[in-house]
């Protein structure tokens, strides 16, 4: 700033400074603007008094200078003071001490310009001192002192003396009066006024004294409020607030209680606003932070105390801890310090001030506050009230009083709801803060809830607009988040109020299940988190529930139970989550647990059923065991315990089965077993796996035979959970959905779920899913109406095509639907015409079926490609699918049984004296009625089955069309009906079996029994290696029933006549026309069937023992399991029994250690087939009718496909229908079609060698499979050979000369076998294959027409010649089976026979002979080749045609004596070289060259016993034997038993020293059938015979 006073002026101050200055200080003083004027005149004199200091100017010159201008303003001797004290400071900082006296004498020159006054003031003591206006400045300053301390830090008393005191009396007297009459605020302020003017009172002392008396009189509101309101307009605002403080302040102390009187009236200053919160928020104790520390404490003990729970305590140290905690206890209870920021609070939700309540509790930490009983009480009484209109209107129960409550006086306190939409704007959110402390006030819970149902109510009710349903919603939701936060949160702090449980639960039913289960989740996984308080009901309520499951046993189910209820009221979901965690650990605990849940309330059993899926749900926990094969235990337990718990009390399933469903949706079908659990407790019906045979029989009956006698339990009981059940399907749309899902998953297990899995496991999990399938469809068609059924399945093609469910599936959930459908047609078509008659009702049964069935036709036929309805008709599919065993026949054993149980019952029942009579006689009502009931039923069923057989009496005709062939239609008969249904069920696979048994029974047309029930014995190895356990278990179970059938047929001829005789399904010859004609000749005899069944029985072992040697785990435990179910009906045979057992016993040997389930199986299945074995025959007895003393049946190692067992057309037939199923049997095919050609050649020769040959391919199949039993039994071969006697000439002629011929007869064969290939079996080329038949047969005539004789007496003599060596070898062979500890079988004395023998008994024998040389000697083929030359010329004494009787007998005769005597001596040169050969084969070791020729010689002599009838007799036996037998069967009967036995004992001797190559077996068996198949044509003579192997080929 530049200066105002120039260094010239200085120099020339005498000369014209001094004038300037004066000059400048009075423009300065004259301008107008007042503050820039003064500070310039400041700066001037400062400037010229520095002027001086410094020595420029002298002090006298100054002091003059100033004299003149100090007159130019009336403050310019103070404004020189400032500069003095300015400069009073700067110099005595400075050190040159010159200018300190400068400044001294300038200062003494100007007194007489300022006073004195003005410079004490401003100057420092020290200076004034200097300068002689004070003595001393020590003095100066503590008198200073002193006078600053009395004026501005002593308080002024008022003297109270002036200040009187009759003025406060008067003041008390006027605010106590009666203020009732018409006095008025105003009236008093003005004496109040009038009180402080005379008496000098302290208008803030009036204001307290006002303060007071209100306190005292809180009733006078209406007067005080308005009152102070307008006193505070002579006060500063802060007053009222101060004094207040003041107050509050006054019970600070830690000894001090706020006065409640006090905070009211604080707290309605606050409501009128006399006062604002934030300020006298400050003056209240404890602080903010102090509260919020506590509150950290709280959680932190309340942690402590849950840790202190949770661990475990050794008794020792329990004592001590108990004594620490008491002592803490005791230091607790000392009084905390008053919070009065709480007690105001109070106060003002009492008075219902919510908005300033409001702000205070948004100041603390959560629920803070409202955890002071005081407050939460005050809250619950604000919300009573506020809620009380409402409440009257909607929520008090019918017939309740109840105390009304009035509303609060106050003016300003919240509106009462009189809406639901109020109730949401004020109410909730009070709610809100109150939390789980609402447990304070449980008829307040109570109201809250009734609002709640009420509201629940009036949203459910529709009609209402679209503003107001968003609006329903949003008040909705908010009830939701109030039973969240508020309603269970309470409910766990409530002391277990079982009332408000139920309470609750009136309103909870009304919400769907979903948001219920969101409200469980919710409260136990997050609520008990946010309050100490919950965190501290938690620990205890789990350690009361560890004490009360530690205790829990059978016997004290009842008082535990008590104690579980209580402890549930309040925390089911802890206490619950508890219990399941102890089930899934401890199964054992399942039944009393589920015994002592009686006491719950509905609430609870609700949580129960969340808390168990959050259970199964729990994504930490494996489901399967660590071996991965099996389902993890925790999950089979808590399977089983929601069985048992669901159907013992009313828990809603929805939740449960939607979980299931939507498990099964995600693919994971672990979860069904629950399914299962739950249906087989609650409707009873279970899985029908491991039902016994009596059981099954009963589950064909009506449903209360099924009642009775077709399940394990009882399901009496389940009348109401099995309607529970249904209700919870039908009401969430659950029933078909869970059905179309569980049949979809049956492949997802596989496909998709069975990526990574075990094999056996990915078994399990299909049979769980396809078993709960079955259950859960018989418990639908059970249980609902047929109205619901139909409503809910749709039509067959839909549910395949759109839904894919598997056609199995299907038609099993449609099947109940067609039975429905039909009857009640029935019962219309009844109703309509009545008519009694059995036809008419019949008539009408066929007409409804008709109805119900067309569409299904139609609608079927888009299943399968076009190509299957050429051989099965869609008629026929839809029937098989349809029907059930109920249908098919009536389980009379079943209803008897039952029946008897039930007059047993009541004869116990009469027998028992304690019984009370009353008991009695109700309990023998109950039995009289189920008796009623069952015999009725029984009735119906029979009417039903009869009607039913007659409708498929009238269907049958246009059941197979057959437009392929038969074989075809028999395969897709197989493969589209029988092997999918007959592994969906138990009762399935019986039905099968039936329905089999039925179409033969039905004579269908078309339809071949023999084939079909070839084709399912035949093999059996790929069906059973592709089931799981289960279905193993059905097909077994159907297999059971197959040979039920076939074994009955076999066990006697009488029922094999009856029932099979003159059936087409027996027919041999198959045409591909629709012409079954009943030919006698086509038919299958009954000697012929009995081989055929012992094919089937060989067919049966040799699958059997393959799967038994893979190794393979599910073919080991399937063929188990198969064999396990047939065993009632096989192994009859013994030797084949033997070779299962061997097989059996070496599993068992192999798996004991490595795989134990395998193990247990084969052990069983051991057990069983020993305890068989004494029922077992040889095989002998199994291939011819003993008398009846041994009647057993089945039979086992059989010949192949084209074996010597069955009649030649036969034969080639079931080669042809076993196409197609493997290579084997391919090859087998071909080579029997060739090989019959070779042996009919040489038919009429020797049918003996043919035999053997005929059955040595099949014998061959079994050489592989018994090689190491061979082996081990060669030595015993050596013995039996060297016992043997000499063969016979003819053996040793044969041996020679058989070997010319083997190209010859090689070419002849192919020829032959390409002629039969090229010939197709249809009716037109007949007539051509006739022709070529009569020139083969010329050929043969030429050399066989000599022999074409009846020969029984050629037959005895040959006996006659040779009686002596048959009896030595039948003694020799008796002592050989006597040793071995076979059978014993009684030899006939004398083996001649003098009674000519009958053709058919000679046949018969024969065939028995030719079937037990087969079975077990592979080998006897070796010198076929050999021997086929020197069939011709032996063949007049081997052979007799019973076809020609044309030629007379006289000649017969001769020839035969002829060639009886050459073939004898040929036969004993042949002896001799026959020996050297045995010896010379002796030295080589090839089994097959050792044996043979031992065979033929046994067989030679046995024909020259018995001269058998040719393979060419065999296939004419069936229309011969008929005729013949019955007249000359009584007669031979006692001679041919015997010597029949004799020869069955040589020839299974014979087999069993037999082993050897399986090429040359083939190779022979190739040409001998050949042969066989060429001259079974016949000649001329026999147009019969031609026709049929016509028809044949």
């Amino acid at each position: 700033m530049a200066a105002l006073l120039p260094t010239e002026w200085i120099k020339n101050w005498e000369k014209g400074g001094k004038s300037e200055f004066v000059q400048l200080c009075r423009a300065l003083s004259e301008n107008k603007n007042h503050d820039v004027g003064f500070r310039d005149i400041q700066q001037a004199l400062y400037e010229l008094a520095y002027h001086v200091v410094r020595g420029n100017l002298k002090h006298d010159q100054a002091s003059n200078v100033l004299g003149d201008v100090i007159e130019f303003r009336e403050d310019m001797p103070s404004i020189l003071a400032d500069v003095f004290c300015i400069l009073d400071i700067e110099t005595s900082c400075l050190e040159e001490k010159n200018k300190r006296d400068h400044f001294t004498q300038l200062v003494l020159a100007c007194l007489y310009l300022v006073s004195d006054t003005v410079l004490k003031e401003r100057l420092d003591p020290e200076t004034l001192e200097s300068l002689g206006l004070i003595k001393q400045s020590q003095q100066f300053n503590q008198k200073s002192v002193k006078i600053k301390t009395k004026l501005f830090y002593k308080q002024q008393k008022f003297n109270l003396l002036r200040e009187e005191n009759e003025g406060y009396a008067k003041l008390i007297a006027e605010l106590g009066q009666d203020l009732s009459g018409n006095i008025t605020s105003d009236l008093i302020l003005e004496n109040i006024k009038s009180l402080i003017g005379c008496f000098n009172l302290d208008p803030n002392r009036v204001l307290d004294i006002i303060l007071e008396v209100y306190e005292c009189r809180p009733e006078y509101d209406d007067f005080f409020v308005p009152l102070i309101e307008s006193y505070m307009y002579m006060c500063e605002p802060q007053t009222l607030c101060h004094i207040l403080g003041f107050k509050f302040k006054f019970y600070q102390d830690p000894s001090g209680e706020t006065p409640s009187s006090l905070y009211r009236v604080a707290a309605v200053l606050l409501q009128h606003n006399l006062i604002d919160l934030e300020d006298l928020y400050v003056h209240l104790l404890p602080g903010d932070n102090a509260i919020i520390e506590e509150h950290k404490r709280e959680i932190v003990e309340a942690k402590q105390i849950v840790r202190k729970l949770t661990m475990v305590v050794l008794s020792s140290e329990k004592t001590e801890e108990k004594e620490k905690e008491k002592e803490k206890e005791e230091e607790k209870t000392e009084k905390p310090p008053d919070n009065q920021k709480l007690g105001l609070l109070e106060a003002l939700l009492k008075i219902g001030d919510w908005h300033h309540a409001q702000s205070i509790m948004d100041q603390m930490p959560p629920f803070y506050s409202t955890s002071h009983k005081p407050i939460a009480i005050a809250l619950c009484q604000l919300v009573h009230v506020t809620i009380e209109p409402l409440y009257r209107r909607v929520g008090v129960p019918k017939g309740a009083k109840g105390s009304p409550i009035s509303s609060l006086p106050n003016k300003r306190a919240p509106k009462q709801a009189e809406s639901f939409e109020e109730l949401r704007k004020e109410v909730f959110n009070m709610l809100c803060y109150l939390g789980p402390h609402l447990s304070h006030d449980p008829i307040l819970f109570a109201k809250v809830v009734r609002l709640g149902k009420a509201f629940m109510k009036e949203f459910q009710s529709d009609g209402s607009k679209q503003e107001d349903k968003e609006k329903m919603e949003t008040l909705f939701s908010c009830l939701l988040s109030i039973t969240d936060q508020v309603l269970l949160p309470s409910l766990s702090l409530m002391d277990c109020n079982a009332c408000m449980s139920e309470e609750l639960w009136g309103m909870f039913k009304t919400f769907p299940y979903q948001y219920r289960y969101r409200l469980y989740g919710q409260w136990k996984n997050e609520t008990y988190n946010s309050h100490p308080l919950l965190v501290k009901v938690k620990a205890q309520t789990i350690d009361r529930a560890k004490y009360i499951m530690k205790r829990l046993t059978k016997e004290n189910v009842k008082p535990s139970g008590r104690q579980i209820g209580k402890l549930s009221h309040s925390n089911p979901t802890i206490l619950f989550d508890y219990i399941l965690s102890q089930i899934q650990k401890y199964d054992n605990l399942i039944t009393p647990v589920v015994d002592s849940l009686k006491y719950l309330t509905s609430l609870n059993y609700d949580v129960l059923a969340y808390c168990i899926i959050e259970a199964l749900a729990n994504p930490e926990k494996e489901r399967m065991k660590h071996d991965d094969t099996t389902i993890s235990s925790w999950l089979q337990s808590l399977a089983s315990f929601c069985g048992a718990v669901f159907r013992k009390y009313p828990i809603e399933l929805a939740g449960l089965l939607q979980y299931v469903a939507n498990q099964l949706k995600a693919g994971k079908s672990f979860d069904l077993l629950i399914l299962k659990e739950v249906v087989q407790k609650m409707a009873g019906i279970e899985i029908t796996e491991e039902m016994t045979m009596e059981q099954l029989e009963a589950m064909t009956g009506g449903e209360q035979l099924k009642a009775e006698g077709g399940y394990f339990g009882q399901i009496r009981n389940t009348k109401k959970s099995s309607q529970r059940l249904k209700d919870a399907l039908l009401d969430h749309d659950l029933a078909l959905p869970l059905c179309l899902l569980m049949a979809q998953q049956r492949n997802g297990v596989v496909f998709q779920e069975g990526g990574e899995k075990h094999l056996k496991l990915v078994g399990k999990l299909y049979d769980q899913c396809h078993d709960t399938l079955v259950q859960f469809g018989g418990f639908l068609a059970s249980n609902l109406s047929t109205e619901d059924y139909i409503k809910r399945v749709p039509s067959i093609d839909v549910l395949c095509n759109e839904f894919h469910t598997p056609h199995d599936a299907a038609f099993f959930l449609s099947r109940p639907m067609y039975a429905h459908h039909i009857s009640s047609k029935y019962d219309e078509l009844k109703k309509a015409e009545k008519g009694n008659k059995q036809q008419h009702k019949v008539h009408k049964y066929i007409t409804s079926c008709e109805l119900v069935m067309a569409p299904v036709h139609e609608a079927v036929i888009s299943l399968h490609l076009p190509k299957v309805w050429d051989d099965i008709s869609p008629q026929f599919y839809a029937t098989f699918w349809s029907l059930t065993m109920y249908d098919l026949a009536v389980p009379h054993s079943s209803y008897d049984r039952e029946v008897n149980k039930l007059k047993v019952q009541m004869k116990a029942i009469d027998d028992n004296q304690e019984m009370p009579p009353n008991k009695k006689k109700k309990e023998k009502e109950r039995c009289t009625a189920l008796q009623d009931k069952l015999l009725e039923e029984e009735k119906k069923q029979l009417e039903h089955v009869q009607r039913v057989l007659q409708r498929l009496k009238l269907e049958k005709d246009n059941w197979l069309l057959a437009k392929s062939t038969k074989n075809e239609t028999i395969t897709k008969f197989l493969q589209l009906c029988i092997f999918p249904r007959c592994i969906f069920s138990a009762i399935d696979a019986v039905y099968c079996a039936h329905f089999v048994e039925l179409v033969h029974q039905q004579k269908t047309p078309n339809f071949s029994t023999l084939l079909c029930y070839d084709r399912v014995f035949s093999d059996i190895i790929y069906t059973v290696a592709s089931c799981t356990e289960n279905e193993a278990s059905r097909y077994g179970r159907f297999l059971c029933c197959m040979l039920e059938t076939v074994t009955r047929w076999h066990s006697d001829r009488v029922i094999y006549e009856k029932e099979c005789g003159n059936y087409p399904g027996f027919l041999t010859i198959l045409r591909a026309t629709g012409f079954d004609g009943g030919n006698k000749a086509d038919q299958l005899d009954y000697e012929n069937f009995r081989h055929v069944v012992h094919k089937w029985h060989y067919k049966l072992t040799k699958a059997s023992v393959h799967c038994l040697e893979t190794g393979e785990y599910t073919h080991i435990r399937n063929i188990l399991i198969v064999l396990t179910k047939i065993l009632p009906w096989y192994p009859k045979v013994l030797n084949l029994g033997q070779a299962l057992e061997r097989r059996v016993h070496k599993i068992c040997q192999e798996e004991k250690e490595k795989r134990p389930d395998l193990y247990a199986l084969a052990m069983g299945y051991s057990g069983q087939l020993k305890s068989r074995k004494p029922f077992m025959i040889p095989e002998n007895e199994f291939h011819h009718k003993d008398p009846p003393a041994r009647n057993a049946v089945p039979a086992t190692v059989q010949n192949g496909p084209g074996g010597a067992g069955m009649p030649t057309s036969l034969t080639i037939n079931t080669v042809r229908l076993e196409e197609g199923t493997t290579e084997e049997t391919d090859k087998l095919k071909e080579k029997s079609q060739g090989v019959v050609k070779v042996i009919n050649k040489t038919v009429n020769a020797t049918p003996k060698v043919t035999t053997s040959n005929g059955n040595s391919a099949s014998n061959s199949k079994i050489i592989k499979e018994k090689d190491d039993k061979e082996k081990s039994g060669k030595e015993k071969d050596k013995e039996k050979k060297d016992k043997t006697p000499a063969a016979t000439p003819e053996m040793k002629a044969l041996g020679k000369d058989g070997k010319d011929k083997p190209k010859e007869e090689r070419a002849n064969k192919d020829e032959k076998a390409r002629e039969i290939k090229e010939k197709t079996p249809k009716s037109d080329k007949e007539k051509e294959k006739v022709k070529k038949e009569e020139k083969a047969s010329k050929e043969e005539k030429s050399k066989t027409v000599v022999t074409i004789i009846e020969s029984k007496s050629t037959v005895e003599k040959e006996r006659e010649k040779e009686p002596s060596r048959e009896r030595d070898l039948a003694k020799e062979m008796k002592s050989k089976e006597n040793a071995k500890g076979g059978e014993k079988v009684p030899v006939a004395g004398s083996l001649k026979s003098p009674v000519p023998r009958s053709e058919t008994s000679e046949s018969e024998r024969e065939q028995k002979r030719r079937k037990v040389d087969t079975h077990s000697s592979p080998s006897h083929s070796s010198t076929v080749k050999d021997n086929l030359n020197e069939l011709k010329d032996s063949s007049a004494k081997h052979y007799i045609n019973h076809t020609t009787p044309t030629l007379s007998k006289s000649k017969e005769r001769e020839v035969e004596k002829k060639d009886l005597d050459k073939s004898r001596e040929r036969s004993r040169e042949r002896e001799k070289k026959d020996e050297k050969d045995r010896k010379d084969r002796k030295r080589d070791h090839s089994n097959s060259d050792r044996e043979v020729p031992q065979d033929s010689t046994k067989r030679r002599k046995d024909e020259n016993g018995t001269t058998g009838s040719s393979k060419h007799s065999k296939s004419e036996s069936p229309s011969d034997s008929p005729r013949l037998n019955e007249k000359e069967k009584e007669k031979n009967k006692s001679k041919s038993s015997g010597k029949e036995k004799g020869d069955s004992i040589k020839a299974e001797k014979m087999e069993k020293s037999s082993s050897g190559s399986k090429k040359e077996s083939r190779h022979d068996k190739e040409k001998t059938e050949k042969k066989e198949k060429r001259d079974s044509t016949g000649g001329k003579e026999e147009k019969k015979h031609h026709k049929s192997s016509d028809k044949h080929r």
